[in-house]
């Protein structure tokens, strides 16, 4: 069993009991314990002090689980769900869009978002066209909300390219 089963009910019935019907509740439903996650653990020096973070994150090479999470969480309230780290789980998108009827959320954190940073940076690559690319692949992969450190730099772009 998951450490955290039970907490989206738990954080709908405090909602609601509270009149707070109408607040959405964004699940956790497949966070994968990733290394790609090291530079935001670094710059907030947020590294377990002991062991790791696996006993509550998914095993990285389990992709089924993540339908029987997303099950248990639309189960409890959830309102949408989200996949941690989004690049490397496009499948995972996929499997969930195709499994429930919630939004689905991709994160694209700060170790795919740090790539992408140093590859431009030593001129291997093109920042916007490698972004937008990236941006378009979880959308295609099901996701309908994106979380990324280039939110704003993404959406400057679209809007010079009038997308």
């Amino acid at each position: 069993p998951r450490i955290l089963d039970g907490r989206v009910k738990a954080i709908r019935d405090a909602l609601d009991s509270e009149g707070f019907t109408d607040v959405s509740i964004l699940s956790y439903t497949a966070k994968y314990a990733s290394a790609y996650y090291g530079p935001f653990r670094d710059a907030l020096d947020s590294h377990p002090g002991f062991g790791d973070k696996k006993t509550y994150q998914q095993d990285p090479a389990n992709g089924r689980e993540a339908l029987i999470e997303a099950a248990l969480d639309a189960a409890e309230g959830a309102d949408m769900m989200m996949v941690k780290p989004g690049m490397p789980y496009l499948d995972v998108i996929r499997r969930l869009k195709d499994a429930s009827p919630l939004p689905i959320a991709a994160y694209h954190v700060s170790g795919e978002y740090a790539m992408i940073k140093a590859a431009c940076e030593k001129g291997w690559l093109n920042e916007k066209d490698v972004v937008l690319e990236t941006l378009t692949c979880f959308k295609r992969a099901g996701a309908d909300i994106i979380l990324t450190y280039y939110a704003k730099q993404a959406a400057q772009w679209m809007k010079e390219d009038g997308l």
